[in-house]
């Protein structure tokens, strides 16, 4: 059991609520290939993860192409990597994703605490997953790239869901989730699922931050709320 008990369950999406293995991390290696012709690996990128700092993945494809020698504007990785990603009609790697939650966790939880999500996902590709995936789950607020001056790790978001009342806890899969966390002043649980290719690296950086437990996936999370 985590103490003191929270009231207030905030979940980041990707890595935590969604697989995201074949969708956003994907889309940043096709993106950085189109104008490099190089090919990045899931644990290069995942290095970048580990650092901090890179919790925006245009940001992360445009140090990547940058780094491997191209120069293409900010605007036109943002313009191929929406393509990738969302696709013409919403057929892109997007309809990879995964929900991670099995049936009934989240209605279960709902039921203990209130629940909230403050994503770096812009807030149409955040209702787009949470339309396919998680329709009768009520998530109170919902917080995305757009409601933000300042995201992860500046602790903005989390304040904002702090300022509705309630003791919080943030539940997240990053370095930079951990940070934002511990600059709001709040508890911290983080996730580092077997499939990571930097695993137990970033398992070991999730403590150091000060995570109060890491976990493989928001399945347990249950448990440890018990």
């Amino acid at each position: 059991m985590i103490y003191p008990r929270p009231e207030v369950l905030v979940f980041d999406m990707d890595g935590v609520l969604v697989d995201v293995s074949q969708s956003y991390r994907e889309t940043i290696r096709r993106t950085v290939f189109r104008f490099t012709g190089r090919q990045v690996s899931p644990a290069q990128v995942q290095d970048y993860k580990n650092r901090g700092g890179f919790n925006n993945d245009w940001d992360l494809s445009f140090q990547l192409i940058r780094e491997l020698g191209a120069n293409p504007s900010y605007e036109e990785v943002i313009t191929c990597f929406q393509g990738i990603f969302l696709g013409e009609n919403g057929d892109g790697l997007i309809m990879r994703e995964r929900w991670i939650p099995q049936p009934g966790l989240l209605e279960r939880l709902a039921a203990r605490f209130r629940l909230a999500i403050f994503t770096g996902r812009l807030r149409r590709e955040a209702e787009l997953t949470l339309g396919r995936f998680a329709r009768s789950v009520r998530f109170d607020p919902i917080l995305t790239h757009e409601d933000v001056a300042r995201p992860k790790p500046y602790p903005d978001g989390l304040l904002q869901i702090a300022a509705g009342g309630g003791r919080l806890c943030y539940i997240g899969d990053a370095v930079d989730d951990a940070r934002a966390a511990r600059a709001a002043g709040i508890a911290f649980i983080g996730v580092a699922a077997p499939e990571n290719p930097r695993r137990d690296q970033l398992r070991e950086l999730l403590r150091q931050e000060g995570a109060l437990a890491v976990l493989d996936e928001v399945n347990q999370l249950e448990g440890l709320l018990k």
